[in-house]
């Protein structure tokens, strides 16, 4: 019991995995200052003995993607969706890997250019160097993974979202499945905007696209911007495309997680 006069205690958030996760901690790089917590859902029946090999979809700011504990405010509720529509027959089973962002760094990680007037930012390449060089390799060799682009997503949102398209420009070769919700274009004058425009040829992606209508002046115009890009160089909405626009919906993992069923079966099909 609080004795009187001092603060009422805080009950820690509880945990709220569903699955089976494992955490590898301490993930280092050798691109990056920062190390990182790797969270991993294997879906049911996984069996690390077994012959069957399966997609992976990585996904930024992991710590907010599985659990609430662990969340900077909900969380994406990735995991209770992968596992209810794979139960359901849904959708075929994956692995996800959130991987945590460096906290005070995660500006300048996430994002491909330096903004002059502020002198943030720029370390995007770096941070695609670890996922491509030495994080996708460390899950391929743990894990019963379909290595190859076909198989392999990559996603976030806000920040997380600019990232995706960036390095899925980078690395079509890696990445074909790309899942950008409420992705932040504003960014240095829209520099992500206007590589797209600059593509010579559509590249092989999936790509899911989405923002919220009460998530700020400019955002959906913004995702308009870039859909009409996407558009312009071959993308089809409704095919390899494709594009929401969620009445009311906000600029919070709460809004993301109330999508994240759709992304999930639009990003890997039947």
């Amino acid at each position: 019991m609080p004795q009187p006069g001092a603060p009422d205690a805080v009950d820690p958030v509880a945990h709220t995995i569903t699955g089976d996760v494992r955490v590898h901690e301490r993930f280092h790089s050798r691109f990056l200052s920062h190390d990182r917590t790797l969270v991993v859902y294997l879906p049911p029946g996984y069996d690390p003995t077994a012959a069957r090999r399966y997609p992976v979809l990585y996904l930024h700011d992991g710590q907010n993607v599985f659990d609430r504990a662990t969340s900077f405010a909900e969380e994406w509720q990735v995991d209770e969706s992968a596992q209810s529509l794979i139960a359901a027959g849904a959708l075929a089973p994956l692995i996800i890997v959130g991987v945590y962002n460096a906290g005070a760094g995660r500006v300048d990680e996430y994002t491909p250019t330096i903004q002059p007037h502020t002198g943030r930012g720029g370390h995007a390449n770096e941070y695609g160097r670890m996922m491509v060089e030495e994080l996708k390799p460390f899950i391929d060799r743990r894990y019963r993974t379909l290595s190859t682009a076909p198989h392999t997503g990559l996603g976030g949102s806000s920040l997380g979202g600019l990232l995706t398209l960036h390095l899925g420009l980078r690395y079509p070769h890696v990445f074909s499945r790309l899942a950008v919700l409420s992705p932040s274009l504003w960014w240095d004058d829209r520099v992500i905007i206007r590589e797209v425009k600059a593509l010579r040829r559509k590249a092989p992606w999936r790509i899911w696209l989405d923002a919220g209508t009460s998530e700020g002046e400019g955002t959906v115009d913004d995702v308009r911007s870039l859909r009409d890009a996407l558009v312009a160089k071959g993308w089809t909405i409704g095919d390899d495309l494709s594009y929401l626009e969620v009445p009311g919906g906000e600029h919070n993992e709460r809004s993301w997680a109330a999508r994240m069923q759709d992304v999930l079966k639009f990003l890997f099909p039947l």
